[in-house]
């Protein structure tokens, strides 16, 4: 089983946005039982609040199912349970190696464009920009990409 975290800020926009777009590309292609997927966030700030209404629109637009998820932030354990680690963009990076507390060994922290022809690259926070169309897109190039990546390994 292939173990992936996706983590942003807060929880309820970006991370939650590829954890169901991952959900939803594994579960297309036979492999849900393959995965377990979850989002964290690196802050406390939205701890048990829902999924971003913005990030709930875009995802039933694209017909992707949407859970009810609630805003977690991610422990340090964490990194021992999952094989990948996906922030959206630099500071999400910064803050995981903050909570893992270590310079991630196993190779296992990633943004989640690192996976596309667009590396380094961060995903715009929608809570600032109010574009979850263009979050969208990119999450979505990036779990397509991750999944590619993630089959190589089965």
């Amino acid at each position: 089983m292939i173990r992936v975290l996706f983590v942003c800020h807060g929880n309820i926009c970006r991370s939650t946005m590829a954890e169901y777009v991952m959900k939803d590309l594994t579960a297309k292609a036979g492999l849900a039982d393959s995965f377990h997927i979850d989002s964290a966030a690196t802050s406390r700030e939205e701890i048990g609040n829902p999924v971003h209404h913005g990030t709930r629109r875009k995802l039933k637009e694209a017909g992707i199912p949407c859970g009810d998820h609630r805003a977690r932030q991610m422990r340090r354990e964490e990194y021992d349970r999952f094989d990948y680690i996906i922030g959206m963009d630099s500071w999400n990076i910064r803050n995981i190696s903050r909570i893992i507390g270590n310079n991630d060994p196993d190779h296992k922290v990633y943004k989640l464009l690192d996976f596309t022809e667009r590396k380094r690259q961060d995903i715009a926070d929608p809570w600032y920009t109010g574009n979850f169309d263009d979050t969208y897109r990119d999450v979505k190039e990036g779990c397509e990409a991750l999944l590619k990546d993630c089959l190589l390994r089965l």
